[in-house]
């Protein structure tokens, strides 16, 4: 972990007054808010534009204007390490020379962390649910879409690196570290980081409730996975090359051009 995002740099911080517990813990829900919003702004678009259907076609846009919630929480970032006098690359950690040792651990997340952990979630979210281990899920999830060829292009090669990245900013690099001083315990903090972090997935995209609470428990026990990692590794450039992986790999199987 970078020396200025390290436990004893942020309690002097917290203590001096740069650091709102408040805005710490609503930083937390950020990214679920504006992904609502901007998921009810492109379906206006979709009615402006005469689009049969706009509920449900924009339901496949996600990792098109996903983006824009990147930028929100970037913006959300820069503003409060501003009051704390960092950047936004003082939460990276990144260092040359342990790079074979991160992409050893992103690695291993992609092949052992993420299958295992979305099984877990996959086996916990259908049976309590929808009471199947084969549930049919509704119209509009994302396990399988179709996009225009440039969109299709730009969500296989644009949009993981940033939406990956900004993840791990906004919930590890910036709210765990900084809730667990603030909570003074590990389990609160990594079940309320938890809690926000799978909670944005119940609305990528926003289908109706049953679908949200399936979504939510499919990525609780990664959210969860991803945090023991950080907190054992204490860097976070491991986590987002992980990360990246996770979410290319989705890309690559969930999207289709029409």
């Amino acid at each position: 972990m970078a020396v200025k995002n390290s436990s004893d740099e942020i309690r002097k911080r917290i203590d001096s007054g740069q650091i709102s517990r408040i805005s710490t813990i609503l930083a937390v829900l950020v990214r679920p808010a504006l992904f609502l919003i901007v998921q009810g702004l492109m379906i206006l678009i979709l009615i402006a534009v005469n689009i049969k259907t706009p509920t449900l076609a924009a339901t496949s846009w996600w990792t098109v204007y996903g983006t824009l919630v990147d930028f929100g929480c970037l913006l959300t970032i820069y503003i409060l390490l501003r009051r704390e006098g960092l950047r936004i690359r003082d939460l990276l950690s990144f260092d040359k020379t342990k790079i074979s040792r991160d992409l050893f651990i992103g690695l291993g997340i992609i092949i052992v962390v993420f299958p295992l952990s979305i099984f877990t979630g996959y086996i916990l979210g259908s049976s309590s649910v929808y009471g199947s281990l084969h549930p049919v899920l509704p119209a509009g999830n994302p396990m399988t879409r179709k996009l225009p060829f440039w969109a299709a292009m730009y969500s296989k090669m644009i949009w993981w690196i940033v939406s990956a990245s900004t993840e791990e900013l906004i919930y590890q690099g910036y709210a765990l570290p900084r809730l667990k001083l603030f909570f003074g315990r590990t389990w609160p903090t990594v079940l309320w980081v938890g809690f926000g972090w799978a909670l944005q997935h119940s609305f990528l995209p926003f289908i109706n409730l049953k679908y949200a609470a399936f979504a939510f428990l499919l990525f609780f026990p990664l959210t969860i996975a991803l945090q023991l990692i950080y907190l054992r590794v204490k860097r976070l450039f491991p986590l987002i090359i992980g990360h990246w992986g996770m979410d290319f790999i989705s890309t690559v199987f969930m999207i289709s051009c029409f």
